[in-house]
């Protein structure tokens, strides 16, 4: 099994930063393998940052410039720092881990960016 814990969300004024953190244990095989998604109230859960297949770093449009995806191998933890947030940026956001058929999920970290 694997258990991942979702922490750093909070409510930030527009122009601020917040940066998350996703520690993943038990059967993890590659960190790699995880990502960030999001979900805004009425609206899809979308990928918001992640590692390609090649092993590059791939954003949603509209993250691109504004967020950092990164990892610690060592501590089996990703993080998504997040600059000049947005109230449209406004939502939960969901670490992933993906191995073979399954996906796994953590709890949710809410972001609230006021104007």
């Amino acid at each position: 099994q694997v258990q991942l814990a979702e922490s750093g969300g909070g409510l930030v004024q527009a122009g601020g930063s917040l940066r998350l953190s996703c520690a993943a244990s038990g059967s993890i095989f590659s960190i790699n393998n995880m990502a960030w998604y999001r979900q805004a109230p009425g609206k899809q859960r979308e990928l918001v940052a992640g590692i390609s297949n090649g092993g590059s770093t791939k954003y949603a449009d509209s993250v691109k410039g504004r967020f950092t995806f990164s990892r610690d191998n060592a501590k089996n933890t990703v993080y998504l720092q997040m600059n000049s947030l947005k109230p449209e940026d406004t939502a939960v956001y969901y670490c992933l881990y993906h191995y073979g058929l399954n996906d796994y999920w953590g709890q949710g970290t809410q972001v609230t960016v006021s104007s």
